[in-house]
């Protein structure tokens, strides 16, 4: 088949590429740049350079395929709150175009990444896929947005749809000059440079954290199987929640800097308690979890050495700037 990957010089997109490209399928992808890298672009990929709102050439760029996973966005759930257009413009807008783009070539099936944002905060973890949507921030909202709009838009045309859900997905590739989002990353980036962690908050809030390779064979399901035509599907584990003062112990451990961690306020809207549940996914798509969390932080750390560490970049406007807004972003302080 034809496999098209938006957001394919990113991190989750350009391992699906590799994954694609391994199991004998053709892949093409757009990117505008703004979160990817690109030499995470596989060679064997039909790469475009297009913003996922352009819809003329997202059209174009997808003919002749036959799946569409949309894995582009502006993953910023916490800047969201301070940058509201831009994050969801390239959420919802982008979501509505790529989703267009797809039907007007008569693909067979769009597989959608949303993201555990949607579900906001509830009392009871882990969080199932039959929770009521309360998301907290414009990104949650612009995500779960994207999802009713594909949802109307696949039933009317006679589209396939399936709906993953995957969250806090770590490892190479990465992204890890950005200040504004990817905590690990952030973390490891700092501390191998000699530098302490910061936490926002008293860090008791509370995670789990998916290493890359053991989401990709349940996106892989997605694009293929019957059974999942139509359902929403936690992807990540359950097993190993940790808080921020944990993973900030973690990467010490594994940088050997034991530096007390820099504290600032918490960030406006941030849900203290985020785990979802992986019943569903084990049940559909057999999954386990083959990585634990301190293997993801020694992989995720491997990486950031072999490519040496960076200085964090800020590449993105704050578009609100008041006593709300973070001081580690008005002052460039990560």
């Amino acid at each position: 088949m034809k496999i098209f990957i938006t957001g394919v010089a990113g991190f989750l997109g350009s391992h699906l590429a590799d994954l694609m490209i391994s199991e004998g399928h053709t892949v093409a992808g757009n990117d505008n740049m703004i979160g990817g890298y690109t030499d995470n672009v596989p060679q064997n990929v039909e790469f475009h350079q297009v913003d996922c709102c352009d819809l003329e050439n997202m059209t174009k760029a997808m003919e002749g395929c036959d799946i569409v996973y949309h894995t582009a966005a502006t993953a910023y759930e916490g800047l969201s709150v301070f940058s509201p257009v831009l994050v969801t413009r390239n959420i919802f807008e982008a979501s509505v175009t790529t989703i267009t783009a797809a039907i007007r070539n008569k693909v067979k099936r769009i597989v959608y990444c949303s993201s555990m944002a949607r579900y906001g905060h509830h009392d009871e973890m882990p969080y199932k896929e039959a929770y009521e949507c309360r998301p907290q921030d414009p990104y949650g909202i612009a995500k779960k947005a994207g999802e009713d709009v594909l949802k109307n838009l696949c039933e009317t045309h006679g589209v396939e749809y399936v709906i993953a859900v995957p969250h806090n997905i770590v490892g190479p590739r990465q992204k890890y000059d950005d200040p504004f989002r990817n905590v690990m990353s952030i973390m490891l980036n700092r501390m191998l440079q000699g530098k302490q962690p910061i936490i926002y908050g008293d860090g008791e809030q509370q995670r789990c954290f998916s290493y890359i390779d053991d989401c990709l064979y349940c996106l892989n399901a997605l694009a293929f199987q019957d059974n999942v035509v139509g359902e929403v599907i936690n992807i990540g584990p359950d097993e190993e929640p940790i808080t921020i003062n944990e993973l900030a112990e973690a990467c010490a451990n594994e940088t050997g800097l034991n530096l007390d961690p820099i504290h600032h306020k918490d960030r406006p809207k941030e849900v203290k308690l985020a785990v979802c549940s992986s019943d569903k996914a084990r049940d559909l798509l057999g999954y386990s979890t083959a990585t634990n969390m301190r293997q993801s932080v020694k992989k995720t750390a491997e990486y950031i050495r072999t490519r040496g560490t960076k200085k964090f970049q800020y590449h993105l406007p704050l578009e609100i700037i008041n006593d709300q807004t973070p001081d580690t972003w008005k002052k460039k302080l990560i």
